[in-house]
Parts: C-alpha cells; sequence; structure tokens
C-alpha cells in the first residue's frame, strides 16, 4: 500500500479493531467483575437490561449528531466517552466502593459512546477511501476482516488478561484501548470527516431523526437490506446465546462451547479477507447470492445440533457466508445512501441491532422451556428465512449493480 494511502487508511482501520478489542474484553470481564463484586448472578443480568433500553435510544439519536458535526470529531469522543465510562469504574470504587448502582450508571454512560462509535466509523468509511483513493471494496473488506479478527482475540485477550492480572487492572488496559483507537483516529485529517451543509436551516432533532427514517423506509434496498441484517442477528443472538450454551450442556460437553465462537470467528476471517482481495471482480449480485445461500447453510448445519463437529462446520460456514452478506450490504447501503443522512440511515440500523440479538434469545428460550434445543434453534433459524424470503419476493435486491458515489453523497 504505498504511503499516501496508509497514512489515512491504516490509522482509520487500527483505531477501529482497538475499539473492538476494548468492547470484545469488557463483554467478557465486565459480566464476571460485576459477578465477583455483587456476589449475585442477577446483578449481571440487571446490568445487561438497564443499559439496553438506553443503548437503542442512543444509537438513534447519534445518527441526528453524527450528521450534524465533523465524523471524525464523533468518532473520536465516541472512544473517548468509552474510555471513561470503563476508567471511572475502578477510580469510584477507590473513592466510594463499587456497587451495581455504579456499573449500571456507568454502563448506561458507556452506550453513549460505544453505540454512535460503530456508526461513526461507518460513515468514515468512504470518506477514507475517497482521501486514499482507494476503492470503498477494498477498505470495507479491510475492515471486515478486522472485525472478524477482533471476535477471535477479543475474548481470548479477556480470558489472558483476568488471569493474568486483577480486575483493576484489566479495567484500565480496557479503557487504554479506547483511548487509543480516539488518539488514532484524531491522526487523521480533520477536512476528511467534514460534513457538507446543504443549505438547509437546521430542524428539531426529533425531525431529523425522522427523516432518516424515512429515507430508510421509502427505499426498498435499504428497507430490504437493513431487514435481512436484523433478521441475521435474531437468528445468529438466539443460536450462540442459548441454543449452543443448552447443546452443549446437555452432552456434558460445555468446554467445546468456546469452539464454536472460533470457528465462527475463523469462517468470518476468511470471507472477510476472500471479499477485500477480489471484491471487484465478481458482480456485487453474485457475492450476495453465494453468502446468501452459505449463510442459510451454516443455520440449518447448527440448528441440527447433530454432533458437534456438525455443528463446527456450520459455524464456519455461517461465518464465512456471514461476512461476504455484510461486506456486500456494507458496500451498496453507502452507494445508495446520501452522504448528509448516513448517519441517521446507519443509526437506524445499529439501534435495530441492539435489539434484534435479545430477541432471537428470547424466542429460542421460549421454545426450549416448552419444545426442545432443536425446536428452538428451528425457530430462529425459521426467522431467518422467513426474511430472507420476504426481501427476495419484495424485489429489494433486484438492482445490484454498484454506482459512483457523486459529491453530494460522499
Amino acid at each position: 500500500m504505498p504511503l499516501k494511502h496508509s497514512l489515512v487508511v491504516v490509522p482509520y482501520l487500527a483505531s477501529h479493531l482497538l475499539s473492538l478489542l476494548g468492547n470484545g474484553i469488557a463483554a467478557v470481564a465486565l459480566p464476571l467483575i460485576v459477578l465477583q463484586t455483587t456476589g449475585s448472578p442477577l446483578g449481571t443480568a440487571a446490568l445487561a437490561t438497564a443499559t439496553a433500553v438506553p443503548a437503542v435510544l442512543v444509537g438513534l439519536l447519534s445518527g441526528v449528531v453524527i450528521d450534524r458535526i465533523n465524523r471524525r470529531t464523533a468518532s473520536v469522543v465516541s472512544d473517548l466517552i468509552s474510555a471513561a465510562s470503563v476508567a471511572a469504574l475502578p477510580l469510584v470504587d477507590l473513592v466510594w466502593g463499587l456497587d451495581l448502582a455504579w456499573f449500571i450508571v456507568l454502563g448506561v454512560l458507556g452506550s453513549f459512546g460505544d453505540v454512535p462509535g460503530t456508526t461513526a466509523r461507518e460513515v468514515l468509511a468512504p470518506m477514507v477511501a475517497r482521501h486514499a483513493g482507494l476503492d470503498l471494496t477494498r477498505v470495507v473488506g479491510l475492515r471486515q476482516t478486522l472485525t472478524s479478527a477482533a471476535l477471535v482475540i477479543g475474548p481470548a485477550a479477556a480470558g489472558v488478561l483476568l488471569a493474568a492480572f486483577d480486575a483493576t487492572s484489566v479495567l484500565w488496559i480496557t479503557a487504554a484501548t479506547s483511548a487509543a483507537a480516539a488518539l488514532l483516529t484524531r491522526t487523521l485529517p480533520r477536512r476528511l470527516g467534514e460534513v457538507e451543509s446543504d443549505g438547509s436551516s437546521r430542524r428539531s432533532v426529533l425531525r431529523e431523526l425522522g427523516e432518516g427514517m424515512a429515507v430508510v423506509v421509502r427505499s426498498r434496498f435499504l428497507l430490504g437490506t437493513s431487514g435481512l441484517v436484523v433478521g441475521l442477528a435474531v437468528a445468529l443472538g438466539g443460536l450462540q446465546g442459548l441454543v449452543m450454551p443448552l447443546y452443549f450442556d446437555l452432552i456434558d460437553r460445555p468446554d467445546l462451547l468456546g469452539l464454536v465462537l472460533t470457528a465462527l470467528a475463523l469462517g468470518m476471517l476468511g470471507g472477510a479477507a476472500l471479499y477485500s482481495a477480489i471484491g471487484r471482480r465478481l458482480p456485487a449480485r453474485t457475492w450476495l447470492a453465494a453468502g446468501l445461500v452459505v449463510t442459510t447453510a451454516g443455520f440449518l448445519l447448527m440448528a441440527s445440533l447433530l454432533a458437534p463437529a456438525v455443528v463446527f462446520a456450520g459455524a464456519a460456514a455461517l461465518g464465512l457466508g456471514n461476512a461476504v452478506v455484510g461486506a456486500v450490504i456494507g458496500v451498496l447501503q453507502v452507494e445508495r445512501t446520501a452522504g448528509a443522512v448516513r448517519g441517521r440511515v446507519f443509526s437506524v440500523k445499529t439501534a435495530l441491532l441492539m435489539i434484534a440479538a435479545p430477541a432471537g434469545i428470547g424466542l429460542a428460550g421460549v421454545m426450549a422451556e416448552y419444545g426442545t434445543p432443536v425446536l428452538a434453534g428451528a425457530s430462529v433459524v425459521g426467522v431467518w428465512i422467513l426474511v430472507l424470503l420476504a426481501v427476495i419476493v419484495s424485489r429489494a435486491l433486484r438492482d445490484l449493480e454498484p454506482k459512483e458515489l457523486s459529491h453530494a453523497q460522499r
């Protein structure tokens, strides 16, 4: 990669990786720290529940902010808020002592950084590609590859850190990763994240949010592809969050549960790397069709629960297909969304994803309670299949040819 490209692309991708690593470590470490501090499993569940609703609301409203201010600034501030919310935990413990209320308050504060940060980095991708003179497919593919790598490295790093250091040190290290992500993003040229004004007067936050939602609803393509992303999250959330733990517990092999995530992440890594390398050599329709077929096959293999080897093969296939689908949709959504509303449009998708996985876990839990693990798996995979069929029938995927971004769209 030429130097002029690397000066922009490398900091952008490195900050993305570090931010995801911080989130991944926190996702594993914080529940354990909460359990050790409060001594109550209910406390961990209360923390997750109490922070879910604010995260959705913040996700929606942050899109308006991202469309109003410099996108680089939005990304930097988001990572700094994430770092501060984690770093505050050992400070509060030192001064007042941690309890469940503090975990919830700081967890809600963290949602003001984690969710907007995801949207801000996604919105920055076409600006990075344009500034570096690279194809958008290349940049999105590389970002997807690092996302997959973070899924492998994050939980493993959390386990190593928890074994080697005390909880306070782990929290400081987690905060440092988010702070480092902010510093790397800060090195990007400020003009890279500038929002071009369309000349209209600024409206209320709710009105601008409604405008972003209207863009999604009026576009058959955006509505359909957002539905696919949510359907994926429902099915994956149900399988990963409930069906897999239940299955391996029933066969008395809980030690194999971690291998499912490993197989899934390795499949995603392979799919993202493949798309990044040769994404433009094949039509988007070919990539998307292949990704949807492989994804569906992976879901069916995992939900069958025939044997651990079948589940692992399904997880790898699911990861491969999911990475391709995510990368293709990511590129096409950027190409079909005007730059002035991109933050609001993408924030709608992010907010929906915040509730999709818990919905999948809830559905699988009901089916498992009154049926079997296989029925639970079939129910969430059935949601994916129904969503996929609905999107195909709606002809939302009819036109998938790449579009050149106009100056306004960028």
